[in-house]
């Protein structure tokens, strides 16, 4: 997820971005960059630079979700929100790490020394990995504790000896 603009005061995350339309019917096939499938709940409303767009239904579809959204209802009007980029606001959800909380936090070892500051969450098959201010990469695993700007790691010996 990425910070992406605001709405209100808070900022909004990108949490998935219009494929294409399917069918005749006003449907979109959406490609969600969260695993927060409740993100697709009807009722939901998602924004855009185009405006907001309420779910009105969604369902799983391979890899994908078929969603229908307030207001279109023919293959014309899904057709105009191919390549939109659907924005929410952070879930409240403290047990949660999220990539904009990561961001600008000081990372510290469980031995209490400071290794540098989150600049960066870089996607990784294995594991996301942190970007520190001074190039280290420290895989997302390695966190143990985090409040709030603090990031606590236990890396295995040597990972800094670069």
């Amino acid at each position: 997820m990425s910070a992406a603009g605001e709405h209100g005061a808070a900022p909004l995350l990108e949490v998935g971005r219009v494929a294409r339309a399917h069918g005749l019917r006003g449907e979109v096939v959406v490609v969600l960059t969260t695993d927060r499938v409740e993100r697709l709940d009807s009722g939901t409303v998602l924004h855009t630079d185009r405006g907001d767009l309420t779910v009105t239904s969604a369902r799983p579809h391979q890899d994908r979700w078929i969603v229908t959204f307030a207001g279109r209802d023919d293959r014309e009007g899904a057709e105009a929100l191919r390549g939109l980029t659907l924005r929410a606001p952070a879930l409240d959800d403290p047990a949660e790490l999220w990539v904009h909380d990561m961001v600008g936090a000081t990372v510290v070892t469980i031995g209490g020394d400071t290794v540098g500051t989150c600049v960066a969450v870089v996607a990784n098959r294995a594991s996301d990995l942190i970007e520190l201010d001074g190039g280290a990469l420290v895989p997302v695993v390695f966190v143990v504790d985090h409040a709030p700007g603090v990031l606590t790691v236990d890396p295995p010996d040597g990972l800094f000896d670069l």
